[in-house]
């Protein structure tokens, strides 16, 4: 069966790789709702089901996997920066407290009658950050290409006090969960 994954993100290919699972990676050409005022599980799960679908219109034998990640305090969604100075108030408001991951996996085969939807959550709790510790993280970890300027995959240990697993969720793919989805729905031996 083809299995394809509806985004760019190389962490979340590289996650289902972790798994022995080695989809084709098709980016979805669509416009992702990133409006801050929309709540941050309704956004995932839109942007989800929206990459999914898309994919799966054009291929509609192939299983598709959808996938968006935001972090959200005080029900403020922080997607990724514009600039260096705007991942560097986020890391600002994130320091010393707690927030949450929040990713949104969408499954779509439409030659099997697939089509759900499930968002995940995970806690995270920041340390207090200096300016020091920000620019030093800001050395090693890219923080453009990361919902609320970070990865936990590097640098956690500068930044990062506490986190509810799986770590996956966290970052970018709930990999634990797409897969026992699979294997509910039949799909895992068919595509190892």
């Amino acid at each position: 069966m083809r299995f394809i994954l509806a985004s760019a993100s190389p962490r979340r290919r590289e996650l289902l790789a972790r798994h022995g699972l080695f989809p084709e990676v098709l980016p979805a050409g669509v416009v992702e709702d990133e409006a801050p005022d929309t709540p941050p599980r309704v956004m995932v799960l839109h942007n989800a089901v929206l990459k999914a679908r898309y994919i799966a219109h054009q291929f509609p034998d192939a299983l598709v996997i959808g996938a968006d990640t935001t972090v959200a305090i005080d029900d403020t969604v922080l997607n990724k920066p514009a600039d260096m100075e705007g991942a560097r108030a986020m890391l600002r408001r994130l320091s010393g407290r707690e927030h949450t991951v929040y990713t949104g996996v969408a499954i779509v085969c439409a030659a099997h009658g697939v089509d759900e939807s499930h968002c995940v959550t995970s806690r995270v709790r920041f340390k207090t950050l200096t300016e020091a510790v920000i620019t030093a993280y800001f050395q090693r970890v890219d923080p453009l290409d990361k919902a609320g300027a970070y990865g936990i995959q590097e640098g956690r240990e500068l930044i990062i006090a506490d986190y509810d697993e799986p770590v996956s969720n966290i970052m970018g793919l709930p990999v634990e969960f797409v897969v026992e989805r699979l294997n509910a729905l039949g799909f895992a031996g068919t595509l190892a």
